[in-house]
């Protein structure tokens, strides 16, 4: 397959920031993709000793009382993209990067101080609904915000290779919450845990997010922002009716590929500890060993893929993510669903089939939308569909379990969300190697591209 066409804009040239400067944006961006699902990596992985600690009833209604509330603070979600987004594209996105980073520490932080509901009752699930609230609402212009950064500074020709890092940051994130939480219960044994041992992970959130906050506001904002501000007809980006209107089709193509993104995303990552536990059996550390071992996998070949997509294109990768998993998801989970060597195997090949989708995620998203409105666009359209679909999954998955019985039911779900991505995949114009100057969608490019896909 021919690599993509480079493609810039004419009478822009392309900017090239110096090495230095590029790898310090890719830093300053993934560091707080990793403080995002550090978060979601020691909730997930700490569910059962968070329920215990802070919810009334049974074990059984107080996990799915923890999962539901990790599911509300996604609901959220879309008004953070609402607000961070069209903010962005106003005054800058180093500057709401650096805001959204410490709200989203100090959220994390402050869910490690809330008394147990044996000390204040009803008031410990509350503090942490509105914490999780907290969360949810800066995580609304966080990712959606770096993931823009990240594109804006990488040159076209290797975004995608680039745009893997912040995945890479998400991997890492969710890797050492998992690794804390399995550490600290090894060390401190089950009792410990329960009475006051998982809220060491959430506490080492605050310190992290002030590292983060700092790296990013020495950052200068991106080179395309930078020159979009200079153009003094372009300084008032429009309005959030007028984005909707003028960019109705990205928002869909993206809302769309997003729910196949998200539903593998947190039934794979979010949801897989507690589902091997209490589904198939596993004990609490082989539940947390499994998926340590997949992500690091994950991490190791993340770069590749994203390299891999600057020369093959974004397309292609998405589609043989998609139809990969649709094939493959049901034999996985049941190889999964035969001990600890099964589910180690299962996922690992669950994880190599989800790959290049997440490796794509910062090139593919962001280059749906013009400059003016691509914060915007690109974090109402991911949120949105995230909180409908992601956020939920873990919650969606047990619950249908419950009601059929069928271990298997996460992954029939998955299926139908990787249909989902395919349908929306089709609409999807090419945009590797193009710059980000150009709005893929334009009536005379996209008929092109069409025509190209069809092909």
């Amino acid at each position: 397959m021919e690599k993509p066409d480079i493609v810039h804009a004419p009478g822009h040239p392309p900017p090239f920031p110096a090495p230095s400067e590029l790898h310090r944006a890719v830093g300053a961006s993934a560091l707080g993709n990793a403080v995002e699902w550090f978060d979601y990596g020691i909730y997930a992985y700490g569910v059962t000793y968070i329920s215990a600690a802070l919810f009334p009833g049974d074990t059984e209604d107080a996990v799915l009382f923890a999962l539901a509330t990790f599911a509300i603070s996604f609901l959220v979600r879309p008004l953070g993209g609402l607000f961070w987004g069209p903010l962005g594209d106003r005054i800058g996105r180093k500057s709401v990067l650096a805001m959204t980073i410490l709200l989203m520490a100090g959220a994390t932080f402050a869910v490690g101080l809330i008394p147990s509901y044996d000390q204040i009752g009803f008031w410990a699930p509350t503090a942490l609904i509105l914490l999780r609230m907290l969360q949810g609402f800066s995580t609304g212009g966080e990712y959606g915000g770096a993931a823009t950064f990240m594109a804006e500074y990488a040159p076209d020709d290797r975004r995608g290779f680039y745009g893997s890092f912040l995945e890479f940051g998400t991997l890492a994130g969710f890797s050492f919450g998992a690794a804390l939480m399995l550490g600290y219960s090894l060390h401190l044994g089950d009792q410990a845990m329960h009475e006051w041992g998982w809220r060491i992970p959430f506490l080492i959130a605050g310190p992290i997010g002030l590292i983060g906050m700092y790296l990013r506001s020495k950052m200068e904002d991106t080179p395309i922002f930078r020159e979009e501000m200079a153009a003094a007809e372009r300084r008032k980006p429009p309005g959030l009716v007028a984005m909707l209107r003028g960019h109705w089709r990205p928002l869909l193509v993206v809302g769309g590929l997003v729910v196949a993104l998200n539903v593998v995303n947190y039934s794979l990552l979010s949801y897989m500890p507690t589902y091997l536990q209490r589904r198939i059996g596993l004990s609490n550390q082989e539940a947390l060993i499994v998926p340590i071992i997949g992500m690091v996998f994950m991490m190791v070949v993340v770069p590749f893929a994203g390299a891999l997509s600057d020369h093959v294109g974004r397309r292609p990768m998405w589609r043989w993510s998609l139809t990969g998993l649709l094939i493959g998801v049901v034999p996985l989970y049941m190889l999964i669903g035969t001990g600890f060597a099964g589910a180690v195997a299962g996922f690992l090949l669950l994880g190599l089939l989800y790959v290049p989708q997440l490796a794509t995620i910062s090139a593919t998203f962001p280059a749906m939308f013009p400059t003016a409105v691509r914060f915007a666009g690109f974090a109402i359209a991911y949120n949105i569909s995230t909180s409908i679909f992601g956020g939920t999954a873990p919650m969606i998955g047990s619950g249908l379990i419950t009601l059929t019985g069928d271990p298997l039911m996460p992954a029939y779900y998955m299926m139908l969300a990787c249909l989902i991505g395919l349908v929306a995949l089709r609409f999807m114009p090419e945009t590797a190697g193009r710059s980000l100057r150009d709005d893929p969608f334009a009536p005379n490019r996209q008929g092109r591209e069409n025509e190209r896909g069809a092909a």
